[in-house]
């Protein structure tokens, strides 16, 4: 059984987030609600009072038709501008309020460790990002709404007809409030696991749908194009079941409410004859108290959904109420170097949550502006580690570090589903069109935008889709050279090109880099040869710094995986 406790942030949110309007449109529901059920009560009370007093010239004569037609009248419009509110009310403040949760969720991503997380588990994470935000609108449509409006009907209801008989009123309130709650609750209960199944099933049949998509050649080759499809008819499969068993629960709360309110009118029936044979009340009263007892239980059949969507919402709860709880755990600015460094590092921690040791480990660098270093070594050595806490992906968890602003360009930049522009407007705010030229210019892809049509505008797709391998790399590097900043951290920058284009990109990385500090992970000879030093690094310690012209910095060179 999932717990309700990890409601309490989301239900915070809500509470804290256009209290206002929520609260209006929970009042407009429950007047919506009252109105249909004294709309009826009262017509049945006019029509029964009305055919009485026109059984005589006298009664007819001084009977009021005015004020009860007027009554209804002013119901009915009642209940349809109510109506109309609650939906507007209700829905807006929903999305704003999911709005404001999707904010609050993307910033706590921004956090240290964030995007290795994501690019361990993508689909999943996105899915909840999505999917679970999505799923937490039925908390306050189909749950605390329909309660509120539920609970507020059967109380009138209950002083309403208590007004008529005191035993009346609260017989049927209790049945009311017994029944009327009692059956979504245990319906929810019931409902849970079958929506957790879904969920879980939903998930799985999206991911591996993706995995077909994306990897059909790899599977292919592998003869698995198969057994990835069965997967998918496997996961469906579940998602089928699921969907069938909450569809069946629905059902059953539908059969189980509409045999109470079967039970509900005929208990009145039988108790309003009774009454009406003591002549305690009229016929009009006993019109009215039928009637309302025929609409009294319809508030409470829009608690249906909201039962069988419980425990998706749950599950959605907590999933991602911890993470609303949580302040953003975003790394520290680094703080500026001495004016003749641009990098200073003395003594560095570094490493990984759940690491048994630091990646890197009493680790002590410097370097000049203008300088450029080469930091080399085995996989796993600490090079991307440097990188992170270089660029402030990594807090450091012990040492010194100062650094002027930085830029990093990694082998994986990522480009999104925007036009050319877009992508290069992240770069820098503010970024005009001349300077977007010549920074394409500068990556050698202005001559490639000038032949689209479109130029600047021309849209790409996921992933910079359009492009090839070459240019995608050239328009990161462009985005790159728009920061303009005065150290430059490059990791494995041409990793994956073919040697023409990677000595290209080298070649303008080195043009403008001149003036800057620029440091360089790689195991790649044709990257290291841009720099003036090289820092070997073994299980997070430097072991060798090699300045260029040295008899030690061309075997170093020779060492590295040729170009």
């Amino acid at each position: 059984m999932i717990s309700t406790r990890h409601l309490g942030p989301v239900a915070a949110l809500f509470r804290s987030a256009n209290r206002p309007m929520l609260a209006a449109g929970a009042a407009m529901a429950l007047a919506t609600v009252l109105s249909g059920i004294a709309l009826l009560g009262l017509s049945g009370w006019f029509i029964t009072a009305t055919a009485i007093a026109g059984a005589s010239v006298t009664t007819a004569l001084a009977f009021d038709v005015f004020a009860p037609s007027a009554g209804i009248r002013l119901l009915a419009l009642t209940r349809t501008a109510a109506r109309y509110g609650e939906r507007l009310t209700t829905h807006e403040a929903t999305l704003r309020v999911l709005a404001q949760l999707r904010e609050r969720l993307f910033r706590g991503w921004a956090r240290a460790d964030a995007a290795r997380e994501l690019a361990i588990r993508p689909s999943r994470l996105l899915f909840r990002l999505t999917v679970d935000i999505d799923a937490l609108d039925s908390l306050y449509l189909r749950v605390v709404v329909p309660v509120f409006a539920a609970l507020g009907a059967g109380l009138v209801t209950a002083i309403a007809l208590g007004l008529l008989h005191p035993g009346l009123g609260a017989g049927v309130g209790l049945l009311l409030l017994g029944a009327g709650l009692g059956i979504p609750a245990l319906a929810a209960r019931r409902a849970e696991k079958a929506a957790r199944r879904r969920a879980h099933a939903l998930e799985v049949l999206r991911a591996r749908s993706i995995d077909l998509m994306r990897g059909q050649t790899d599977l292919a080759m592998a003869n698995r194009l198969g057994a990835q499809a069965a997967g998918i008819a496997a996961a469906d499969s579940r998602l089928s079941e699921a969907d069938i068993a909450l569809n069946r629960i629905e059902t059953d709360v539908s059969f189980a409410l509409a045999t109470v309110s079967a039970v509900l009118l005929a208990g009145i029936l039988l108790a309003v004859a009774a009454l009406a044979e003591a002549g305690t009340i009229g016929a009009p009263s006993a019109a009215f108290a039928l009637l309302v007892g025929l609409a009294c239980l319809e508030p409470f059949t829009g608690l249906r959904r909201g039962a069988v969507e419980f425990g998706r919402t749950l599950l959605a709860a907590r999933r991602l109420g911890p993470r609303l709880g949580e302040t953003p755990d975003t790394v520290p600015a680094l703080p500026g170097p001495a004016p003749d460094r641009s990098v200073e590092v003395d003594g560095l921690v570094a490493g990984y949550p759940g690491a048994r040791r630091p990646v890197l480990d009493g680790l002590s660098l410097a370097i000049r502006p203008g300088e450029h270093v080469a930091v080399i070594g085995e996989s796993g050595a600490g090079k991307s580690t440097l990188l992170a806490v270089l660029a402030g992906e990594l807090a450091p968890a012990g040492g010194h570090v100062a650094l002027a602003p930085a830029t990093l360009l990694t082998q994986r930049s990522e480009l999104f589903r925007d036009s050319l522009r877009g992508n290069l407007a992240l770069a820098r705010a503010g970024t005009d069109d001349g300077d977007m030229r010549r920074a394409l210019q500068a990556a050698g892809l202005d001559r490639f935008v000038a032949t689209l049509p479109d130029g600047l505008d021309t849209p790409l797709g996921e992933g910079g889709t359009g492009l090839s391998g070459g240019q995608s790399r050239r328009l990161a590097l462009a985005r790159f050279l728009l920061r303009d900043t005065p150290v430059w951290l490059l990791d494995e920058p041409t990793e994956g090109l073919d040697g023409a284009t990677a000595r290209d990109v080298l070649a303008r990385i080195a043009a403008r880099s001149r003036d800057r500090a620029l440091v360089v992970a790689t195991h790649i000879r044709r990257e290291a040869a841009l720099a003036d030093r090289l820092i070997r690094l073994e299980e997070g310690r430097i072991v060798a710094d090699i300045a260029r012209g040295s008899a030690e910095y061309d075997r170093a060179l020779e060492g590295l995986r040729p170009d």
